[in-house]
């Protein structure tokens, strides 16, 4: 191969991975917002003492985080019959957000589970689903992001 037949192709071979990076730059700023780090735990009440559930996630989305929901499920139930959409989570309680990084929010979801709740709560594992709206109209949902068990 000559010379000038080399030059060409390495210069072509160059434009067209700058063009692929400046692609995937532009591409990765537009990502919906993503969970993760996702963690559920489960106090059972103790007498008088109230339990609680607590459910933290990550968030991350380059143009911000309008909220994000919440909705525990046990796997015993109706919903583990079908696959939760968004439409399902209109009703679901909204997480409490902060920054914890440039495009990140840490999210938590903090509910006191009475003597009563844990009477009338199925037993066995259970799972929360979230959906997060980032400020440009895009949304994830995780219908598993954790779980945790009723006993």
């Amino acid at each position: 191969m000559s010379r000038r037949a080399v030059v060409l192709s390495v210069t072509a071979a160059v434009a067209v991975l700058g063009g692929a990076g400046a692609f995937a730059l532009a591409y990765a700023g537009e990502q919906p917002p993503t969970p993760a780090q996702s963690t559920a735990r489960y106090t059972a009440p103790d007498g008088d003492r109230d339990g609680s559930l607590v459910f933290t996630t990550d968030v991350t989305a380059s143009s911000g985080i309008r909220h994000v929901k919440v909705l525990a499920w046990p796997t015993d139930s109706p919903v583990a019959d079908k696959e939760l959409t968004t439409k399902d989570m209109a009703g679901a309680e909204p997480a409490t957000c902060a920054p914890s990084g440039e495009d990140t929010v840490r999210c938590t979801y903090t509910v006191a589970v009475t003597g009563a709740d844990a009477a009338e709560s199925p037993r066995g594992p259970w799972h929360v689903a979230v959906l997060a709206r980032a400020d440009d109209g895009s949304t994830t949902l995780d219908p598993k992001a954790a779980r945790f068990t009723v006993e």
